[in-house]
C-alpha cells in the first residue's frame, strides 16, 4: 500500500509545478509579439531604407535587391537557430531556451538600430548588418518552436489549438507595433530626417521591449509534460539525430505545409510595400496605413482558425485556407493596379486573413507532430524549413517575377506556395486528438 502511493506520488510529482492559463497566454504571446515586432522592423526598413543607408554605392533596384536579400539571410539562420535552441529546449528545459533565444533576438536588434552606415565606415557597415541579421534569425529560430511547446503543453484537453493560438497572435501584434511606429516617425519626420536617424528608432525599443518579456518568461515553470519526461528518462543525447533518422517524413510535411504562410505574408507585406511606394506611387504613410488595417484582418482570423481546428480537426481547416489562397493569388495582379485605394486595401485584407486561417492551427499542429523527446527541435525545424522555401526569398523572388511577367507572375507564386502546403497537409494525419504525453 505505502509503496503503490509512493509511485503514484512520483507519478503526479513532474506535473505539480503547472503554470496558470494566463500566465502562459501572456509568456507564449508577450514573447513572440517581441520578436515579430523585431523582426518586422527589419522587414519594413528592407522595404523603406535600409538600400539607400547601407548600399548607397549601387542604382535604386540593386539597394531593393541587395535590402531584401540581407532580409533573407535571417531566414536561412532561422532552421540553424531551431536546431540549436532546439537541442537545448529538448535537453535542459523549454524555459531557459526561450530566455536565451529572447535575449539573443533583441540584442541583435538593438544594435542594428546603432550601426553605422556606409557613409561612416564603407563595407564593414553591409557585413555588421548581415552578421546581426543571421543573429536575428537565430534567435527567431529557437523562439516560435518553445513559444508553441509552452502554450500546447500546458493546455487542456480539447484546447491546444486554443492555446496554441496565443503564439500565433504575437506576429499580428508584432507586426501591427512595428509598421504603426513606421508610420508614426513617417508622418512626424520629414525624408530627411527619417533616413538619417529616424528609422533607428523602432531599432532601440526593441531593449525596453525584451526586458519586459524576460521578466514574464523568467516566472515560469517547466511545462508538466516536459517534467513528465524527465521523470521517465525519455530525454535523448542527440535529438537531432532521432529527429532525422526517425521523424524526418513528419518534419519534412510540417515545413510545407507552412509554406503558404509566409509567402502569402511576406508578398502581401513587404513585397507590397516596396511595389506600393515605387510603382504605385503611393506614400509610405498611406501603404503603412493600408497594412496596419489589413493585419487587423489576420489577428481577427487567428482565433476564430484555432477555434474552428479544436471543434473540426487541423487539416479541414489548413485545406480550405490553402485552397483559398490558390485562388487569392489570381486577385493580386486585378486588385493592385485596379487604380484605386480600396481595391488595394481588398487584397491586403484578403491575404493577410488567409494568413491567419492558414497560420493559426500551426500553433498546436507541429507540436503533435513530434514526441516530447524531440517536439521542440521538430516543430521548430518544421516551421523554420518552411520559412526558407516561403518566405526568405519571397520578396527578392517576387521584384524578379515583376520584371519578368509582372504581377500576375507574382500572384503565380502565391498560388504555387499555397498548393504545395495543401498537398503536404493532406499528406499528414489529422492531429487534434493526439495525446502529447503518449506520442511515440
Amino acid at each position: 500500500m505505502t509503496t503503490t502511493s509512493a509511485v503514484h506520488e512520483n507519478e503526479l510529482a513532474p506535473a505539480k509545478p503547472a503554470n496558470s492559463a494566463t500566465r502562459v497566454a501572456t509568456a507564449s504571446f508577450i514573447g513572440t509579439a517581441i520578436e515579430f515586432y523585431d523582426f518586422y522592423v527589419y522587414a519594413t526598413a528592407a522595404a523603406l531604407v535600409i538600400g539607400p543607408v547601407f548600399f548607397p554605392q549601387t542604382s535604386g533596384t540593386a539597394q531593393m535587391l541587395s535590402a531584401f536579400l540581407t532580409f533573407g539571410i535571417a531566414f536561412l539562420a532561422r532552421p540553424l537557430g531551431s536546431l540549436l535552441f532546439g537541442h537545448f529546449g529538448d535537453r535542459i528545459g523549454r524555459k531557459s531556451t526561450l530566455v536565451a533565444s529572447l535575449l539573443l533576438m533583441g540584442v541583435c536588434t538593438t544594435l542594428i538600430g546603432v550601426l553605422p552606415g556606409y557613409a561612416t565606415i564603407g563595407a564593414w557597415a553591409p557585413i555588421l548588418l548581415c552578421v546581426l541579421r543571421f543573429g536575428q534569425g537565430l534567435g527567431l529560430g529557437g523562439e516560435w518552436g518553445g513559444a508553441a511547446l509552452l502554450a500546447t503543453e500546458n493546455a487542456p484537453k480539447g484546447k491546444r489549438a486554443w492555446f496554441g493560438m496565443f503564439p500565433q497572435l504575437g506576429p499580428s501584434i508584432g507586426f501591427l507595433a512595428a509598421n504603426g511606429l513606421f508610420l508614426t516617425l513617417a508622418m512626424t519626420l520629414d525624408d530627411e530626417q527619417f533616413r538619417s536617424w529616424g528609422w533607428r528608432i523602432p531599432f532601440l525599443l526593441s531593449a525596453v521591449l525584451v526586458m519586459v518579456g524576460l521578466y514574464v518568461r523568467l516566472k515560469l515553470e517547466e511545462t508538466p509534460i516536459f517534467t513528465n519526461a524527465i521523470a521517465r528518462h525519455e530525454r535523448v543525447k542527440m535529438p537531432l539525430a532521432e529527429l532525422f533518422s526517425q521523424y524526418w517524413a513528419p518534419m519534412l510535411l510540417g515545413a510545407a505545409s507552412m509554406v503558404v504562410c509566409y509567402a502569402v505574408f511576406y508578398i502581401s507585406t513587404v513585397f507590397s510595400l516596396s511595389y506600393g511606394v515605387s510603382t504605385l506611387g503611393y506614400s509610405r504613410e498611406t501603404f503603412l496605413a493600408l497594412l496596419c488595417f489589413a493585419v487587423l484582418f489576420m489577428a481577427a482570423a487567428t482565433p476564430l482558425a484555432a477555434w474552428a481546428s479544436d471543434r473540426f480537426g487541423r487539416r479541414p481547416v489548413l485545406i480550405i485556407g490553402g485552397v483559398l489562397a490558390i485562388l487569392s493569388g489570381f486577385t493580386m495582379e486585378p486588385l493592385l493596379t485596379h487604380g484605386t485605394t480600396w481595391a488595394v486595401a481588398l487584397f491586403l485584407c484578403i491575404e493577410l486573413f488567409l494568413m491567419g486561417v492558414t497560420f493559426a492551427p500551426m500553433g498546436a499542429m507541429l507540436p503533435e507532430l513530434f514526441p516530447t523527446r524531440v517536439r521542440y527541435t521538430g516543430a521548430s525545424s518544421a516551421y523554420n524549413l518552411g520559412g526558407i522555401v516561403g518566405a526568405s526569398v519571397a520578396p527578392f523572388f517576387a521584384q524578379k517575377l515583376v520584371a519578368m511577367g509582372g504581377l500576375s507572375w507574382v500572384g503565380g507564386y502565391v498560388s504555387a506556395a499555397a498548393l504545395l502546403s495543401v498537398i503536404a497537409v493532406l499528406c499528414l494525419k489529422e492531429t487534434r486528438d493526439a495525446d502529447l504525453d503518449k506520442i511515440a
